[in-house]
């Protein structure tokens, strides 16, 4: 059979799962096997990194540079990201062709000494690699000894497993898509712990010169979705959204009116400032930086750190 096109991935678990979900929803479209679409595994320097954190190894690029690069190379066709890994600026030569229907936004609470981060023991150890995570969690528990756990889902479960850390969050989405959402033992409100711009959605990049291409991807991919994550990558835009600061965003859409929520903290928890913004879908993107706006009038000029 002949290969349709090429897709991009990371080689993760989680990564392969959302590859796996694109190439399922192109072959209903062309109605044909899912053989006519090869996934082609990348290689990414953030898998490498597990020692630190993103902040100090470069930021979320780390996540896309190789899979941008196969795609300007064409070595592949179009690549699928986690939405909130991509850059708010692409390289020139790529774009956003749209995101798959979102799924739940919430992040997950797992815990092996308690099943709510309330009732946590004081003191209790709790691993995330988030700083949007770690800064809700002193936010809420000061008294918690916070640490960095990187690598895959499946490696940071297992060290909640054997008791090196007593809890991690991790994002919903992502435990659905690996079958191993019976893993949660709480699910954080969208109040307490708005989530991270771009969770729970898949974005697929292309070549804008592919015009068959972008129509084909764009036949599988959610407008509500694009409204929203447009909305939230504009807030993290204005405000150089770089995982050096503790950022949340989440936009939701309804008919053709958009509302958006948006949050910033100190890394410590102990400041935070946000904005509620709401409007027509249209004006996705102005919407979201209105709201960044706002957040720097109201927060001190240090509040976010480069």
């Amino acid at each position: 059979m002949t290969v349709r096109l090429k897709i991009g991935t990371r080689g993760s678990p989680l990564a392969l799962a959302q590859a796996y979900e694109t190439r399922r929803r192109l072959a209903a479209h062309f109605k044909t096997s899912e053989d006519a679409f090869e996934i082609c595994i990348i290689k990414v320097m953030g898998d490498e990194i597990l020692d630190r954190a993103l902040s100090e190894a470069g930021g979320k690029g780390l996540f896309t540079r190789e899979l941008d690069q196969a795609q300007l190379d064409s070595q592949v066709d179009i690549c699928v990201h986690s939405a909130k890994d991509l850059p708010t600026l692409l390289p020139e030569g790529l774009i956003v062709a749209g995101y798959l229907p979102r799924e739940d936004v919430r992040d997950a609470f797992i815990g092996g000494a308690a099943p709510t981060l309330a009732e946590l023991p004081q003191g209790a150890r709790v691993g995330s690699a988030s700083l949007r995570r770690q800064a809700m969690i002193r936010r809420l528990r000061p008294d918690l000894q916070i640490e960095l756990l990187r690598g895959n889902v499946q490696t940071r479960l297992n060290k909640v497993a054997s008791g090196e850390f007593a809890a991690t969050l991790l994002a919903l989405a992502g435990l659905r898509r690996l079958g191993l959402a019976d893993k949660v033992t709480s699910i954080l409100s969208l109040d307490e712990f708005p989530p991270a711009c771009g969770q729970g959605a898949i974005a697929i990049t292309a070549r804008p010169q592919d015009k068959q291409l972008l129509a084909d991807v764009a036949a599988i991919c959610d407008p509500a979705t694009g409204y929203a994550l447009t909305a939230e990558r504009a807030f993290l835009h204005v405000l150089d959204g770089s995982c050096r600061t503790p950022i949340a965003g989440h936009a939701t859409v309804s008919g053709d009116q958009l509302k958006f929520y948006g949050l910033v903290l100190r890394k410590d928890g102990s400041q935070a400032f946000d904005a509620r913004i709401e409007g027509p879908v249209s004006e996705a993107a102005s919407l979201g930086e209105q709201a960044a706006r706002k957040i720097l009038a109201d927060a001190p000029s240090d509040i976010l750190a480069f």
